[in-house]
């Protein structure tokens, strides 16, 4: 081999260890790219790459870690698309941007609308699914927030294709497609330091959204959504966490913008959508080893969970409550950022769900 050659390699060598390996120091600004396998109910077998930035405004270990991730996949079920994720916080806090963006050809399954449908023969929608939400929040007081928040999304070249041998779905609102644009504000509580991975903290948000076909939506609706999450550190490693969640929604709304139990976040072991109606109230605990205490990289987490959908509040059955629950496996990827990759495995009443992604559910 030439001497240029050899050259060559040993660059290459020294890029692909400072793209993947994490050798930054806590309060450094890093930035990786790694291929991704990733499996989950709604996708099976996922195959991508993920770029994660990390970095404290000024450098300065005082502010909090903000992170920016970009995904882009391929998956065995002729799905494909970009994700960008953002949680970035200012200099001593002074804004806080919240947000995600999706763009994707993501078929999936629908089981109707309700809190009882069947699961033996859900309908395809296949579709080009665009969604942009951002909140852009100023500190009011230290860890309280407030501002405006959009919420965009558009579902286009859209085939509901019915099952075989069973009885067709009735077409729900929005199946040939739609696209609606809400407006509304957000109050968030967050003194958490690490969003990839709490340890120790408290988030609370309440948000008020409303779509306008004035405004140049589709329908006119408005939805209501609380998200409180509590973290609680137990002796040198140890997490308990916890999570209650409701989506509370009027007026006609498409089956897409629907509150939608399961999936890799919340109810792991359902798919995503299994159960969709306007309203939802969810809520799970979970405990984290981070890492074990005989292991420098390896950890593990047992997860319950429980959710009720129903089209209004006063229509909520408890015998209609859904329970979920499961375990997983964590892999220390990057020590100086404190980042895991998580296996979940989680089993409901139809059941189990395997999970593979970076950073924990909540």
């Amino acid at each position: 081999m030439s001497a240029e050659a050899q050259e060559k390699k040993r660059w290459l060598s020294r890029l692909v260890y400072k793209l993947v390996i994490d050798t930054t120091s806590s309060e450094s600004r890093s930035f990786r790219v790694y291929p991704t396998i990733a499996y989950s109910p709604e996708t099976s077998f996922e195959f991508g790459f993920s770029s994660l930035m990390l970095f404290r405004a000024k450098q300065d270990t005082l502010n909090r870690l903000s992170e920016i991730n970009a995904f882009t996949f391929v998956t065995l079920r002729q799905q494909y698309g970009l994700w960008f994720d953002n949680a970035i916080y200012g200099d001593q806090d002074k804004w806080f941007f919240l947000g995600r963006t999706r763009i994707q050809r993501f078929p999936l399954l629908y089981y109707g609308i309700g809190p009882v449908t069947p699961g033996n023969a859900p309908a395809i929608v296949d579709a080009n699914y665009i969604l942009f939400r951002q909140r852009v929040l100023r500190k009011i007081v230290p860890n309280l927030f407030f501002g405006p928040e959009v919420d965009y999304q558009l579902l286009s070249k859209t085939e509901f294709k019915q099952p075989e041998n069973h009885a067709p779905y009735p077409l729900p609102a929005g199946s040939s497609g739609t696209e609606n644009l809400g407006g509304g504000l957000a109050l968030v509580y967050d003194n958490r330091h690490n969003v990839l991975n709490v340890r120790k903290g408290f988030f609370g948000e309440i948000a008020f959204l409303n779509y306008n076909k004035t405004f140049g939506s589709d329908f006119s609706f408005h939805s209501w959504n609380v998200d409180f999450r509590s973290f609680h550190p137990i002796r040198k490693n140890n997490v308990i966490a916890w999570q209650v969640t409701g989506n509370f929604i009027n007026g006609q709304v498409p089956f897409n913008q629907m509150a939608q139990m399961g999936g890799d976040m919340m109810m792991r072991g359902y798919y995503q959508g299994r159960y969709r109606d306007k309203n939802l109230v969810a809520a799970q605990v979970e405990y984290r080893m981070l890492p074990f205490s005989f292991s420098r990289r390896i950890g593990g987490t047992v997860f319950a969970s429980l959710a009720n959908v129903s089209p209004a509040l006063d229509q909520m059955m408890i015998n209609k409550t859904r329970l979920a629950g499961g375990a997983g496996l964590r892999y220390l990827l990057f020590p100086k950022k404190d980042i895991f990759l998580r296996f979940d495995l989680g089993f409901t009443e139809e059941g189990p769900g395997f999970y593979i992604f970076t950073g924990e559910a909540f």
